[in-house]
C-alpha cells in the first residue's frame, strides 16, 4: 500500500491517473489477497468518478480537489492495513463511503 500511495503522489492529477490507480489496484487485489477489500473499495470508489469524466476535460480546480481527497483515501487506506480487526472494519466502511464525483 505504501508504494500505491507513493506512486499515487507522483502522478497527474488527470483522468488518465485515475485509470490508472484503477488497473493498478485491480491487479493488487488478484495478487494480494490479504488487503483484497481495500483494493476492490479503491476501485470501486474510482468507478463513479472516472464515468462522470469520460471523454470530457476535467475542469482544474475539480482535478486538484478531487486528487487530494483521492490521496488521503489512499494514505487511510494504507494505515488501516496495520489497525486492529474492528478499527480495520471501521476503516474499510469510511473508505467505502467516499464519492469522490
Amino acid at each position: 500500500m505504501v508504494e500505491l500511495h507513493s506512486w499515487l503522489s507522483h502522478q497527474h492529477p488527470g483522468l488518465r491517473t485515475y485509470v490508472a490507480l484503477q488497473r493498478k489496484t485491480d491487479e493488487l487485489a488478484e495478487t494480494d489477497a490479504d488487503h483484497r477489500a481495500v483494493y476492490r473499495l479503491l476501485s470501486s470508489i474510482l468507478d463513479p468518478f472516472i464515468a462522470s469524466f469520460d471523454e470530457e476535460p476535467l475542469p482544474a480546480g475539480v482535478a486538484e480537489t478531487t486528487f487530494e481527497r483521492l490521496l488521503a483515501v489512499v494514505r487511510d487506506a494504507d494505515n488501516a492495513i496495520t489497525l486492529a480487526p474492528d478499527q480495520q472494519i471501521d476503516a474499510l466502511n469510511k473508505i467505502a463511503s467516499v464519492d469522490l464525483v
